[in-house]
């Protein structure tokens, strides 16, 4: 009997904590959704002045606010705008210096009183462009020195005793993204520019540009189509990386016609064609093939091999003329493990 009541006291403690978990996430998601309905005019003209800002954004809180702007600043560094986070305490005992006209602060904190925070943005106020604040109301301290508020408004910290920051962090977090995310909006981020910021990791690799892994030189197999077959397999044999596929283009000015394959040449040896060896590549090419222009990103080239299936896709610049090859082997030796699953689906 003692070790059924034990085994009750474990069930009944387990489902307990459960319940709190959810009531945490509950109490924040809650929160977030009336953040959603406080969004307004002011996160654009917010997010308007940092992305014409024409010096550095200087993101700044203390304890766990501060914590929620170094992540904010990283967000809006990998989004191409010129973030850092700026200490409070440190900044009054020297690092303002940093500090220069054209600059803007945005400043986190919740209750907008922070003793180390207000010093710095008093202080700060008449050396910087602008300062915004994310605050809980635009009537607190912080609220009345900026000159752009995002108020969080009313909430409940999802902290039973109240105590630890949870739902102010994650609203200062969430309003904090939206600003970063409007701004990039603004200012035009493209994938090119992201990919620059990300130059390591998966998400770095697939929007990498195809330049980057293209085969180029004497490693990219070029014939014109007036060339007999067996003559460009002669001429282009020899020592470079392998690949089943030669770019067949014409006289002037050199545009992509076609490309002839291993396949192409194991389909005339099939059908009884060997004598097309001896007759111009054009005749036997695949005319008209998949291309892909220079400015897509690895991902595309994927995504165009997976759909119809090919093994190579030549690169051609904006008036079609082959300057590269993506050859499905580079994709896979280039990031092993990666891309083997969508190139073969």
């Amino acid at each position: 009997m003692a070790r059924l009541a034990m085994d009750s006291d474990v069930s009944s403690d387990q489902e307990e904590a459960i319940s709190l978990a959810r009531d945490v996430v509950r109490t924040e998601a809650i929160a977030l959704w009336r953040l959603t309905e406080r969004l307004d005019e002011t996160v654009v003209e917010a997010a308007h002045c940092l992305a014409n800002c024409r010096g550095v954004i200087h993101v700044t809180g203390m304890g766990k606010a501060g914590l929620v702007g170094q992540k904010i600043a990283a967000t809006m560094a990998s989004l191409g705008l010129r973030a850092f986070f700026l200490h409070p305490a440190e900044a009054v005992h020297g690092d303002m210096g940093r500090v220069a006209p054209y600059d803007l602060v945005l400043a986190l904190s919740q209750s907008g009183e922070t003793e180390e925070l207000m010093r710095l943005v008093t202080a700060i106020r008449p050396n910087v462009a602008s300062i915004l604040a994310i605050t809980q109301s635009d009537t607190n301290p912080l609220g009345r020195i900026a000159d752009h508020v995002l108020s969080i408004g009313e909430f409940e910290e999802a902290c039973p005793m109240g105590l630890a920051p949870t739902t102010s962090t994650t609203l200062m977090m969430a309003a904090g993204d939206a600003l970063a995310i409007v701004a990039a909006r603004i200012q035009g981020v493209i994938p090119e520019r992201f990919a620059a910021n990300h130059p390591a990791g998966k998400l770095g690799r697939r929007l990498a540009g195809v330049e980057r892994i293209m085969r180029t030189g004497r490693h990219l197999r070029i014939a014109h189509k007036d060339e007999v077959v067996r003559e460009v397999l002669l001429r282009l044999g020899g020592a470079r990386r392998r690949s089943g596929a030669i770019i067949v283009v014409d006289s002037e000015p050199g545009s992509l016609v076609g490309i002839f394959t291993d396949s192409d040449l194991v389909r005339l040896l099939e059908r009884g064609r060997a004598g097309m060896l001896d007759r111009p590549i054009g005749e036997s090419m695949t005319a008209n093939p998949t291309v892909i222009g220079h400015k897509a990103t690895v991902a595309d080239a994927v995504d165009a091999l997976r759909a119809r299936k090919l093994s190579e896709l030549p690169v051609v610049d904006d008036q079609g003329i082959p300057i590269g090859l993506v050859d499905v082997t580079d994709l896979i030796g280039l990031i092993p493990g990666e891309f083997e699953e969508d190139l073969i689906a």
